[in-house]
Parts: C-alpha cells; sequence; structure tokens
C-alpha cells in the first residue's frame, strides 16, 4: 500500500444531514511523503478531518482515499493508519514493550515479527532502554515516545498526529518537535497528517499547513508562503502575527490613517478598500520608509526582542525591535518605518483587526 491522503468534497455532520456541520466540502491532498499541518482554532474542523482518515466518523458526503484507495466505508483497523492523540492513551497495566506490541498483536503478527517492530520502534524513538517499565515510570515526554513508537511499530503509511504535544511543557514541547523532524527525515514515505491549533508546531515541522476556520479550508500553502505572503486576513493573523491595518487604495499607493503609504497595490483598483499586512518583525523603529507617528501605549520585553505597542490614530501598530540604544517611555510620540516590498495588501475582510 503506498501513501497519501486525499479528501474528495468531504463533508460531515454531527447528527446526520440536517445536523451540525463539523467538516464542509474539503477537498485536500497530502502527498505521499508529506507532513501536513491542519492549523486552526477549536471548532474549526480539523479533528474532524483526521477522525475522518482514521475512520471514526463517517463522511454524509465525499469520499477518503488513502494512496489511492478509497477507504470511506472500511473500518479502523482495515485503513492501515498510526495514530498519536494527546493525551497518549497508553495502557497502565502494560509494560512499554507490550504497549508498544499491542497493535501487531491486534493484526496477528508473528511473535519473531513483533519482537522486530517493537525492538525497532522503540529504538528509533529513543525508548529502548524504558521497554520494561510501566507508563507510570516514564515522565509525560517519555510516555509521548511509547505513544509514537506504537503507531510506528505497524508500519503504517500514513500517521495521524492529534495535538500529539499539546500536554507537555514548553522544553519538552520543543524537543519532541526536533524528534519528530527527525522521524519524517528517517521515514521519507510515511505520511503525515498533523493537528495543532499552535502555529510554531506547524511552522517548524509542516512541508504544508492546511489553514481551517468555521469548519472549512481557509487556505493552503507552504509555511514560507503563508508567512510572507498571505492570501486573507484570517490566515495573515492565525499564522504568525501581523498588523492587519485597514486602508484605501490610491495609485501606487494606499491611504492609512491620513498618510500616504507606498505599496504595491497588485491591480486593485483606486478607491477600494483593503487590509495592509505588516509582520511586527519587519517594522522598524526612528525614521524610514512609509513612516507612521503614534504614541507608545505599551512595551514588552522579550528576550531578544522589545515588542512595542504604538497608537497610530486610533490603530494599534505592533513593532518588534531588537536593539533599542533608548528605551522609551510610555506616552512618547514614537516613528515606526516599514519597506513597502513587506507589506501585502489583502482584500478587506470581516472583523477586520489590529494585532
Amino acid at each position: 500500500m503506498t501513501s497519501g491522503i486525499r479528501f474528495e468534497n468531504v463533508s460531515v455532520a454531527y447528527g446526520g444531514n440536517g445536523g451540525t456541520t463539523a467538516l464542509d466540502s474539503l477537498d485536500l491532498t497530502v502527498e505521499p511523503g508529506e507532513v501536513m499541518a491542519l492549523l486552526g482554532p477549536s471548532g474549526s474542523g480539523k479533528t474532524t478531518a483526521l477522525r475522518a482518515v482514521a475512520g471514526f466518523v463517517r463522511p454524509v458526503s465525499g469520499r477518503v482515499f488513502i494512496g489511492g484507495r478509497d477507504v470511506t466505508g472500511l473500518p479502523p483497523h482495515l485503513r492501515g493508519i498510526g495514530m498519536v492523540v494527546q493525551q497518549y492513551a497508553l495502557f497502565p497495566h502494560m509494560r512499554v514493550k507490550d504497549n508498544v506490541a499491542f497493535g501487531l498483536r491486534a493484526q496477528k503478527a508473528p511473535k519473531r515479527d513483533t519482537a522486530v517492530r517493537v525492538a525497532e520502534a522503540l529504538d528509533m524513538t529513543g525508548m529502548a532502554a524504558y521497554a520494561s517499565r510501566y507508563p507510570r515510570e516514564l515522565s509525560g515526554g517519555q510516555q509521548q515516545r511509547v505513544a509514537i513508537a506504537r503507531a510506528l511499530a505497524i508500519r503504517p503509511m500514513v500517521l495521524l498526529l492529534d495535538e500529539p504535544l499539546s500536554a507537555l511543557d514548553a522544553q519538552l514541547r520543543s524537543g519532541m518537535l526536533a524528534e519528530l523532524a527527525r522521524l519524517h527525515r528517517e521515514l521519507p514515505d510515511v505520511s503525515m497528517l498533523y493537528v495543532t491549533h499552535d502555529q510554531a508546531e506547524a511552522l517548524t515541522l509542516a512541508d504544508r499547513i492546511a489553514v481551517m476556520d468555521k469548519a472549512r479550508l481557509q487556505d493552503c500553502g507552504t509555511p514560507q508562503e503563508l508567512y510572507r505572503r498571505p492570501r486573507t486576513e484570517f490566515t495573515a493573523s492565525f499564522v504568525g502575527n501581523a498588523n492587519l491595518l485597514p486602508v484605501t487604495v490610491g495609485s501606487g499607493s494606499v491611504s492609512f490613517a491620513g498618510a500616504e503609504v507606498k505599496v504595491s497595490t497588485g491591480g486593485a483598483s483606486a478607491g477600494a478598500k483593503a487590509t495592509l499586512c505588516v509582520r511586527p518583525h519587519l517594522v522598524g523603529l526612528g525614521r524610514g520608509p512609509n513612516p507612521l507617528r503614534g504614541r507608545l501605549t505599551e512595551i514588552q520585553w522579550r528576550g531578544s526582542t522589545h515588542r512595542l505597542y504604538v497608537d497610530v490614530a486610533g490603530h494599534r501598530v505592533t513593532a518588534d525591535v531588537r536593539e533599542l540604544r533608548r528605551t522609551p517611555e510610555l506616552g512618547d510620540t514614537v516613528t515606526l518605518h516599514f519597506a513597502p516590498e513587506d507589506a501585502v495588501l489583502l482584500p478587506a475582510g470581516q472583523g477586520a483587526s489590529d494585532a
């Protein structure tokens, strides 16, 4: 069986047709060997999409394919998938090696093959030395490694991960992200569908990110594409931090808070309303192109940067500044600036805001 996942106009409604729509007409392809992150807020449909691949929910319309095979009507155990969830789901009465072997024994794999695969999976996840321990004798990060080993032991072509790091602290999460990236390099044929609401996880691990909201796919692209050139306000605000400023399109420039701002208008009609997106780390303090003057309302030290919040004619503009020779005082009038090529003009949408 080959890898890869394809959603073909998949809709899921709890309560059947006419019930609550949890996933609306999803068309999405995860290429063989690709890590696709489903990123979105709670209730956006990302976990429902993963459960549709796993076979835990049945679409009311559309089809799900794994490796080119229509699996829409197949039970979970016949789909050839491995799955890792946020709460580990380990059996407390079983030792680590028996937890890892569980899926293989359910498949009635030969004992010799089971022993080899368990050892292989534990070695791959760095847990070989803990094979005889019980889950209660492990840390949270170690338990999650065992859960990943169990999923890998059956040698799936598709690995589903549902918020797998959300129960870990920041340091463990960072380490596990590195481990998952390493596993991806060592398992180049395995497709991974990774559900998260954490943008840093998606940006770090994924080859592509599918941005979900209100049960629908809003955007899809590489992390670089979505961060540097988002296509919608929602993508801009959810994939990284963004200043989203309401502007009026002019000829080769836009108007913001009564000031002319030079940016590429991309052929937008003069007089049209739009939203200007500028990432905070691309906004500088002091003189420069596209100056914006305002009052400093808040400053936060974040180790390597200071985050400045500036009120510009009633709109909050955020700047992440790396070096400050003199820290300005709250209430000071300051000037921010950004390069024309660092701004992206987006269609004006509902709920435009300043980040």
